[in-house]
């Protein structure tokens, strides 16, 4: 019974705290109309600009690759990754297991 009313105190307070901050974030605030003085308009600063000062040099346009070239370079990928995974199931070897495959894409 004691935790159930501690329990009880705790939760009406925290309601409480709640609805004080609800009230604080949600009350219209009373704008007083003071005069602002006029301030002279001044231009503003351009913003600082990282690595503006350099002068980056034109990168020349790459040359355009015909989609079959492409699409020759895969084919000849797929095939020798085959042949790789043919020869494993063929002869498992640890060493085939960790060998590097013979094709350009592979690091």
């Amino acid at each position: 019974m004691d935790m159930l009313l501690m329990g009880l105190c705790i939760s009406v307070f925290g309601i409480a705290v709640a609805c004080l901050a609800f009230g604080a974030a949600t009350r219209p605030v009373a704008s007083r109309h003071r005069v602002q003085p006029e301030l002279p308009a001044v231009k503003p600063e351009a913003p600082a600009r990282f690595f503006a000062d350099r002068v980056t040099p034109a990168i020349p346009p790459q040359p355009h690759v015909p989609i079959e070239v492409l699409l020759q370079q895969i084919e000849n990928h797929i095939r020798l990754e085959q042949a790789a995974a043919e020869s494993f199931v063929a002869f498992p070897t640890q060493a085939l297991l960790h060998s590097k495959t013979a094709s350009p894409f592979m690091n």
